[in-house]
């Protein structure tokens, strides 16, 4: 049993000698467990720091690539190299690694296959309480779209199978967190939260700039993931709502007609009505093709998961 411990890192140098310093080197029921360092296109000393203290695996990026690209191609550099989990933290040092065991436990009993921290982000000092409202506010939507129950959806902190990861396709840009919950959920994968508490903050966020900005990107890649999985239900109340709207000014039409014997001056409500049915029927043709092209990515999903099957099996061999 082989784990990989993974961590994204953008000028870390001061802080990932912490990092590395506490992560376990031994877990009952690991056989091996490697460390891979993730640069992200740093201008610092990362890469030379982690090596200086050790660290024999990395992916390197030329520039700037985002949360996102790192974490899969940390993944696919993880499969490669035969890991049976991943654990994913970050290189500020602002989870627990201590507490990896604990993430990667319930895989190992085969209790789950996604295990995320819960940083009770209720009691983390350093969140405004604005920032706490959101928190719960997202985990809410992001459990909502995904049919699951985690109080915390946008922690960076976890541990994924072999499997799961086979499964799990990362096409946002932005952050896999959110992405991944949802598509583990209506693949109908496992999923377990563990409560951790965070060390004390290191530094400002690098991922959005404002809470805002973070706000408007997650909610953006909520949506195009639920689309991909549920696009029949976005349209159908697009179009029942555009049915309404036709419905509303075609009664007035009626009633005004049937009342008076003449619309003389209501032809404009016809028309409104007309152009809603129209969007109606738009919205539910826009549904069944939706639905048709979910069906077709659902095939070519499984064969994916066949060819990293195949492809990551044989690397680990080799």
């Amino acid at each position: 049993m082989k784990v990989v411990v993974q961590i994204p890192c953008l000028n870390e140098e001061e802080t990932l000698p912490a990092v590395l310093a506490s992560i376990p080197r031994e877990i009952e029921g690991v056989d091996e467990i490697d460390i891979l360092v993730i640069d992200d296109g740093s201008t610092d000393r990362t890469v030379e720091v982690a090596r200086e203290l050790g660290v024999t695996h990395f992916v390197r990026h030329t520039r700037n690539m985002g949360l996102a690209r790192s974490f899969r191609d940390g993944v696919e550099y993880a499969l490669a190299h035969g890991a049976d989990i991943v654990v994913n933290t970050d290189g500020d040092n602002q989870y627990p690694q201590n507490r990896i065991p604990d993430l990667v436990r319930p895989i190992l009993e085969r209790a789950a296959e996604i295990v995320i921290a819960d940083r009770q982000t209720a009691t983390i000092a350093h969140f405004s309480p604005f920032k706490k409202v959101m928190q719960r506010v997202g985990s809410a939507v992001v459990n909502k779209a995904a049919d699951t129950r985690l109080p915390d959806a946008a922690s960076g902190f976890r541990a994924y199978s072999r499997q799961a990861l086979y499964r799990l396709n990362v096409v946002t840009e932005f952050s896999y967190c959110m992405e991944t919950i949802i598509q583990a959920g209506h693949k109908r994968l496992r999923i377990v939260s563990v409560p951790v508490t965070t060390n004390a903050k290191t530094r400002e966020s690098r991922l959005f700039t404002n809470m805002f900005q973070h706000m408007r990107k997650s909610g953006s890649a909520i949506v195009r993931s639920y689309l991909m999985f549920k696009p029949t239900v976005v349209f159908a109340l697009l179009a029942a709502f555009f049915s309404l709207l036709a419905l509303i000014p075609a009664v007035r039409f009626l009633v005004v007609f049937l009342a008076r014997g003449d619309n003389a001056g209501n032809v404009q409500s016809l028309i409104f009505a007309a152009i809603m049915a129209v969007a109606a029927l738009l919205s539910m043709a826009l549904g069944v093709i939706s639905d048709l092209l979910r069906t077709n990515r659902v095939l070519l999903e499984e064969q994916l998961e066949r060819l990293k099957e195949i492809q990551y099996g044989r690397a680990a061999r080799d």
